[in-house]
């Protein structure tokens, strides 16, 4: 018998696992053959401390010491590019991202293919960064391991019941544990539901990206992340290639996701309408599932009515960038400790705040 079962073995479960492994035999059970398949093996994987609802931002504070100490991080920026007609988004974000106004010029020596009849205002932050994901992962996996703790995959969850000795759970074999960690993703929702636990309203997002070959054969490697105003597409260099997405959220249910080709295609042509080199054949294309909850913040804690429930969910698009603190603070709720982070963030992630 195990501690903890922590379902999902996304980097929001292999995380939580690792600090509960401290002081805890933790058991993870991850539906598909490897960990990180869905949400965690499609992420953009870059933090930017002003970027998320203010909770999230003192989640990102919070880790990057973290970050830093284990070298995890590379340089990459942030830019954002406008037209001459849409100033009042530009101002926007300039203000909500916290980057600084830099000359149409500046922005087209950080990127070379923009397109100097159509970018009329740029914004830029250097205090953006890669995350080595595959790393930070595999580093959280070998914590637990070393603590004791196990990852089992092809671990499909279909049966959870409580009684007073516990959680048993029946996922191709049967286990059992007296506490519950919810990390599943898209499949928050459900797996609270098949537990008897009431669902918390956390919605999967899809959202399409592409790889293309580097424009006009150019070097990406040094090009900052750009978005078009609102959000409404991005580009990031990735291996040689480039990555751009729509940057859509349309909701939908938990399934392996795939990209939208007419809403790709609607975001493929918003970067091309700023760049001068032509948008070729993708090298591939895909979706992936960000799941939020109705306020688009993190789910931290015990579920108000069912202690024993462990809410670990509704990362969005912010589960690589607030992994670390969020898996500490996880692990103080669990254990009992007083949180080192901000009281008003920590209320914030409660489960409570979306329970009656």
């Amino acid at each position: 018998m195990t501690d903890i079962i922590v379902i999902g073995g996304g980097i929001a479960g292999l995380s939580a696992a690792a600090r509960l492994s401290a002081d805890a035999k933790v058991t993870v059970l991850e539906m598909e053959d490897v960990c990180g398949y869905h949400a965690s093996g499609r992420s953009a994987a870059l933090i930017e401390e002003n970027y998320g609802a203010p909770s999230v931002q003192a989640l990102n504070r919070a880790s990057m010491a973290y970050f830093q100490e284990g070298n995890y991080l590379s340089r990459r920026g942030l830019m954002i590019v406008a037209t001459r007609d849409d100033e009042d988004a530009f101002r926007a974000d300039l203000d909500h991202m916290g980057v600084s106004e830099i000359t149409p010029s500046e922005a087209c020596g950080h990127v070379p293919i923009l397109d100097p009849a159509k970018v009329g205002f740029a914004g830029y932050h250097a205090e953006a960064f890669d995350i080595d994901t595959d790393r930070l992962m595999q580093d959280f996996i070998r914590i637990l391991r070393d603590n004791g703790g196990q990852v089992v995959t092809d671990a499909t969850v279909t049966a959870i019941r409580q009684d007073a000795h516990g959680w048993h759970i029946s996922a191709g074999a049967d286990y059992s544990a007296p506490t519950l960690v919810n990390a599943a993703g898209a499949w928050a929702d459900l797996i609270a539901g098949i537990a008897g636990v009431t669902p918390l309203g956390i919605v999967p997002l899809r959202r399409s990206m592409a790889r293309l070959a580097a424009p006009g054969g150019h070097d990406t490697r040094d090009w900052p992340m750009f978005f078009g105003t609102n959000e409404s597409w991005y580009a990031k260099p990735d291996a040689g290639a480039l990555l751009v997405s729509p940057a859509e959220e349309t909701a939908t249910f938990p399934h392996d996701a795939f990209a939208d080709d007419m809403t790709l295609a609607e975001g493929l042509d918003k970067y091309q309408q700023m760049v001068t080199e032509q948008v070729t054949r993708p090298i591939a294309t895909w979706g992936g599932l960000r799941s939020f909850a109705p306020d688009r913040t993190l789910v931290l804690g015990r579920d108000a009515h069912t202690p024993e429930f462990i809410w670990c969910a509704g990362q969005g698009g912010y589960g690589f960038q607030t992994s670390p603190a969020a898996s500490a603070l996880l692990a103080d709720m669990v254990n009992g400790r007083s949180p080192t982070l901000d009281t008003d963030a920590v209320a914030a992630l409660r489960p409570e705040r979306l329970q009656v």
